[in-house]
């Protein structure tokens, strides 16, 4: 598989396995989806179902895919795979597979996926996916995965872990804006004026102190963060036996 996520979750199992099975729920904490709709099925067949993302206020891709779940296996882990695709051309993303796996562990769950799709566009959308919307999903799961934790563990909903991202990435934003704006002007933010020595000569150190902390320090506890989770796996992975059984979407 292309992309690999995997989170420590210190949840129940069962309470992770609803949180990311239901529909209705997914969608609340899973960047890369606006809208996930199971579709009607008969008894016995894999569950399709419909999707879509909201690309920009006026523009939203939708697709279609089939998954299956392995809820009950002798290791005591589950899987759900899944194969996927968007006809719609302005689709990056043609078609693709991926999987879910559940492990139990001493301190919760690792959860974890891998997945994998063929871009459209020919040589400019395999260059554009390289440079651009491959490390872009990456980042989007992974931070998903993390937002999806901080609800199982701290209580905190989706929708409360966007606002605390976004709110610290405006005062992130701030902070550098001032710190640079200061570097520009060789003082710190504030009434123009003659600083003393002792300040003049700290000032240019304290900004780029600034800077750094503003770039580099971690997020806070309550924020979804990309860089908690694993984003290559610890050993050589294979796809489920399960993935096989799925239909190829067009």
């Amino acid at each position: 598989m292309g992309l690999y996520i995997e989170a420590r979750i210190r949840a129940d199992l069962d309470e992770l396995w609803a949180r990311t099975q239901d529909p209705a729920r997914h969608q609340r904490w899973d960047l890369r989806f606006t809208e996930i709709d199971y579709l009607p099925r008969a008894e016995g067949e894999p569950q399709r179902f419909r999707y879509a993302t909201r690309v920009l206020p006026f523009l939203t891709v939708a697709g279609t895919g089939i998954s299956a779940g392995e809820k009950e296996r002798p290791d005591g882990t589950r899987t759900s795979a899944l194969r996927f695709a968007s006809p719609h051309p302005l689709s990056l993303l043609a078609e693709g597979s991926g999987y879910w796996r559940y492990v139990p562990a001493a301190d919760g769950v690792r959860f974890l996926t891998g997945y994998d799709y063929r871009p459209r566009w020919g040589a400019f959308g395999a260059l554009a996916d390289r440079l651009l919307f491959r490390p872009l999903m990456g980042w989007a799961t992974a931070w998903s995965f993390d937002r999806l934790r901080l609800w199982l563990e701290r209580g905190i909903t989706p929708e409360r872990a966007l606002r605390n991202w976004l709110a610290e990435l405006a005062v992130r934003a701030l902070v550098l804006a001032l710190c640079l704006t200061g570097l520009g002007r060789g003082s710190l933010p504030g009434p123009p004026g003659p600083l003393p020595d002792a300040l003049a000569f700290l000032c240019p150190l304290l900004l780029v102190v600034g800077v750094f902390l503003t770039l580099f320090t971690s997020p806070l506890a309550t924020t979804p963060a990309a860089r908690r989770c694993l984003r290559t796996p610890p050993s050589r992975v294979a796809a489920p036996r399960i993935l096989r059984t799925l239909e190829k979407q067009s």
